[in-house]
């Protein structure tokens, strides 16, 4: 037994599964998870001493890559001054000050300490506003683990096969309703049920828990025709795709502004934080200037903070963006014309630095379609991948991630590493 295996069997014994967060368990794919010692760039290494190349990166928050000097300095340098007060501080003022600089929709902000919070809170916000009561949602879309969003969710629900979740309420889900990605009609068919009822819409512009699929051409100016003529908010979460797809995030690569937006991951640079953020009318019905509470004691943290400034500053320095999307094309065209040349029943998706490889033939733009993957053969790629020191997600339902720190070099491994075992299963 490695010292990863004798961990797992210890955590097993006092952590429900073993894991802090259900995914991670590779209930999906099988065998055991090795525990992480440290990363550094854009390379993990294990309890037992293997290295691996990230393509998870936290489950993107690590746009950066692992241990980036000039955030880890800014993380020392605030826990020594107080790592946390309960009270403002300049910091909270300059991030949110880039935020609504640079996401079109964000004219206020209101820091949280997770993207789950920041959808529970934008969503009590939409009603409050609106006075509404009712929330679409799309089939396959995560939004955190609010109960009012665990109505057949992605990410570790999908893979797990439990759409709707023990200990959620019927009465807490009964105002939710169901809408399927890249489908207008369905949406469409729920406004006229629902005529004046509808609060909000809430969608990742890109899903990123179904794996990774992009929006068909019209479907968000379509959501967003629909929504203003309804008098619904329109909520982008944004908690993967912000600061990822571009320092506008999908509403600025798509040219299509919601009312609020949710944000997390990136914008706190691997510490806990999420905002949730939009029109000024909507943001002043918050607590203390508006009716609609929300608090918390760690909301604007000061080394999550200062983690978050350190990276958006260092992002937005000019090239690295193009960067990014210069190694996602690189693995993109490496993956795709290893697919071509072995004639691979797959699917793979790219979209500047996120991408995901569907096992079953596409096109992939739907929840259904996705659902229809072949789990059991990623369980397989994935084991192989992770044998060639390819660190990937453990779930055929989410999303690989380039980070600033992978090299030309990285993602060639990851692409030679792609075709030994997609050969391989080819001929199994």
């Amino acid at each position: 037994m490695n010292r990863s295996e004798t961990l797992f069997e210890r955590a097993r014994k006092v952590i429900p599964g073993g894991v802090n967060s259900p995914v991670r368990a590779f209930g999906a794919v099988g065998g055991t998870p090795p525990f992480i010692v440290s990363g550094k760039g854009a390379e993990l290494t294990d309890a037992d001493g293997k290295t691996y190349i990230d393509f998870v990166g936290s489950w993107g928050p690590l746009i950066l890559g692992h241990a980036d000097e000039d955030v880890v300095a800014a993380v020392k340098g605030a826990a020594e001054r107080g790592t946390s007060f309960g009270a403002p501080t300049e910091a909270e003022v300059d991030l949110a000050e880039i935020l609504v600089e640079h996401v079109p929709s964000v004219e206020r902000v209101r820091m949280v300490n997770s993207g789950t919070e920041a959808t529970m809170s934008a969503l009590r916000l939409a009603r409050g506003y609106t006075g509404r009561d009712k929330v679409i949602k799309f089939s396959g879309c995560y939004h955190g683990h609010g109960d009012a969003f665990l109505v057949q969710a992605g990410s570790g629900a999908t893979t797990f096969g439990e759409p709707n979740s023990p200990g959620v309420c019927a009465d807490t889900v009964k105002d939710t309703l169901l809408a399927r990605f890249n489908d207008l009609d369905s949406v469409n068919a729920l406004v006229k049920e629902n005529g004046g009822q509808i609060a909000a819409l809430i969608v990742e512009p890109v899903a990123g828990n179904l794996g990774m699929i992009p929006p068909k051409t019209g479907f968000l100016e379509g959501l967003r025709e629909i929504t203003a003529k309804e008098g619904i908010v329109l909520i982008f979460d944004e908690v993967i795709t912000g600061f990822r797809l571009g320092p506008g995030g999908a509403q600025d690569l798509f040219g299509v502004t919601p009312d609020l937006t949710t944000l997390g991951k990136i914008i706190g640079g691997g510490l806990p934080v999420g905002a949730y953020g939009g029109k000024a009318e909507i943001m002043a019905r918050l607590s203390p200037e508006g009716p609609v509470y929300q608090a918390g004691t760690l909301s604007g943290n000061p080394v999550a903070v200062a983690a978050g400034l350190a990276t958006l500053r260092k992002l937005l320095q000019p090239g690295v963006y193009d960067r990014l999307e210069r190694l996602g094309k690189r693995l993109a065209d490496g993956i795709g014309l290893n697919l071509r040349e072995l004639g691979f029943p797959a699917t793979f998706h790219a979209l500047k630095s996120m991408s995901c490889l569907f096992f079953r033939k596409g096109p992939v733009v739907s929840d259904e379609e996705a659902m229809a993957s072949d789990t059991a053969l990623y369980g397989r790629y994935f084991h192989g991948m992770l044998e060639r020191g390819i660190y990937l997600a453990p779930a055929q339902f989410e999303t690989a991630f380039v980070s600033a720190a992978h090299a030309e070099d990285h993602v060639d491994r990851a692409i030679e590493a792609n075709w030994e075992v997609l050969k391989s299963l080819a001929s199994s």
